[in-house]
């Protein structure tokens, strides 16, 4: 079977430092949004064009799809969420373009999200609590709790990054049996099923992401006494 620029033996060697595919294609998937954001918003008009008024339809869908589920955060979190929905979208769809697969299904590449995401609940957490205020939860409402509050923590950002990687495999590799199994008569079926498999994990994993920060923010923001008088 021929190489993918999407595997994991390294595609640059510079120097000591080898690069993968996987990172590759998603510094190109960096670059590109990055250069699309920068023009869209360099221009921004009271009277919107069609990239703008997309633009914004876009950004106000996220948001609304943040606020429901964080109506006090959604302001805070959009920027995060909203990048983390954009990047899984277009990482996902990516393994559409022949000879390349989407980062997402290595594990590596899901294993660094899960992690951001990891980092991310603590940072917002800390932000709106403080360093002691958001270590205190870890010993609530018992401190022979901390050992369990930790690895539950491990172990939902192990499973988020399997998650991800397991769909999207499996996803990738139903779409190749099929195909060898039935040729080319069913292609318009598969690309359909790949890019509705596509924006459906990416919206998973983000809702995932916000359900994890908003409920350590808001786990924080209840008091012990409160807690204890609900």
């Amino acid at each position: 079977m021929q190489q993918s620029i999407m595997s994991s033996v390294p595609v640059l060697q510079i120097g000591p430092l080898s690069i993968s595919g996987t990172v590759l294609v998603t510094w190109v998937i960096m670059a590109v949004l990055g250069g699309l954001s920068w023009a869209v918003t360099r221009h921004l008009q009271i009277k919107p064009g069609m990239v703008q008024t997309a633009a914004e339809g876009i950004v106000s869908t996220m948001e609304n799809a943040i606020h429901e589920v964080a109506p006090d955060q959604a302001t805070e979190l959009l920027p995060f969420i909203g990048s983390l929905w954009i990047f899984l979208v277009v990482a996902n769809l990516s393994g559409l373009i022949p000879g390349v697969h989407s980062p997402t299904d290595d594990l590596s590449a899901t294993s660094a999200l899960a992690v951001l995401v990891f980092f991310s609940v603590h940072w917002f957490g800390i932000r709106n609590q403080g360093v002691r205020g958001y270590l205190r939860h870890y010993l609530s409402p018992t401190p022979f709790l901390l050992p369990f509050n930790i690895l539950s923590e491990l172990t939902r950002t192990l499973t988020l990054a399997v998650r991800l990687f397991g769909n999207m495999m499996s996803l990738e590799l139903a779409a190749l049996l099929v195909v060898l199994v039935a040729g080319l008569l069913v292609p318009i079926p598969i690309l359909m099923l790949h890019i509705v498999e596509a924006l459906v994990q990416a919206y998973i994993f983000g809702m995932l992401a916000l359900v994890y920060i908003v409920g350590g923010i808001q786990q924080q923001e209840r008091t012990p006494q409160q807690r204890s008088d609900s």
